[in-house]
């Protein structure tokens, strides 16, 4: 299944790195935070002693679970060096230049590895989630936080903001009204629910589950690694 432009979506972050957490939770009204604590109780309640943070970007995720999982090991890696600029200086404990790709570990390495509002960024879907499951240890867990599409009432409005708001409002607060108009149409391209889900178990993972947030906004999916 196909993705996005690599050196395209390398430079569109680098340049918005600097303001990329403080548009975030302006342009989500601070949902964006919620989010992500809801993760950190999942990744939790696995009690994991490694875990992985694929396309970490400036570490907030990273940081949540480092928060929620204190005795557990974090590496956040990311394949632009501007955003994990910011992540070590937010205080997540290792991080490390890699493309999501060609993960530069072992097989079978980490208890958990979670992606939030990355994959939708990578170059192949399928084989990103190939690769990430490759490092997975048998019986662990992979976890994608990502924006979806809502049904019914809130598709229209929500297009809306997200094509026509975001873009500009963003580009006030970064200067880079560009980055997040490719941003906006990248959600619309995005598998979401069951073809995620479907995605999912092509790759080989079970026990497969979608839970939807904010009206379906945005969407948990996790997966175990078969044993």
């Amino acid at each position: 299944m196909s993705g996005q432009d690599p050196e395209f979506v390398k430079g569109a972050f680098a340049k918005i790195a600097d303001r990329y957490v403080l548009t975030n939770h302006v342009l989500s009204m601070g949902t964006d935070i919620l989010w992500r604590k809801k993760v950190g109780r999942i990744v939790q309640n696995w009690k994991p002693e490694r875990v992985l943070d694929v396309a970490t970007g400036t570490g907030d995720l990273a940081l949540e679970i480092q928060r929620k999982c204190p005795d557990a090991k974090v590496l956040g890696t990311d394949f632009c060096p501007e955003m994990l600029e910011h992540a070590t200086k937010s205080g997540v404990q290792e991080t490390q230049v890699a493309d999501a790709m060609n993960l530069p570990f072992d097989d079978d390495v980490f208890d958990v590895v979670t992606v939030a509002f990355g994959l939708r960024n990578m170059e192949n879907w399928e084989g990103a989630l190939q690769e990430i499951g490759r490092v997975i240890k048998s019986g662990g867990h992979i976890l994608v936080l990502d924006f979806s599409t809502p049904k019914g009432l809130l598709k229209k409005p929500y297009g809306f903001y997200l094509n026509k708001v975001l873009p500009k409002i963003a580009g006030l607060l970064t200067g880079q009204g560009e980055a997040y108009k490719y941003l906006a149409g990248s959600i619309g391209e995005f598998p979401y629910g069951d073809d995620m889900l479907t995605l999912f178990r092509k790759v080989g993972l079970e026990q497969c589950k979608c839970d939807s947030l904010s009206g379906g906004i945005a969407s948990i999916y996790t997966g175990l690694k078969k044993r």
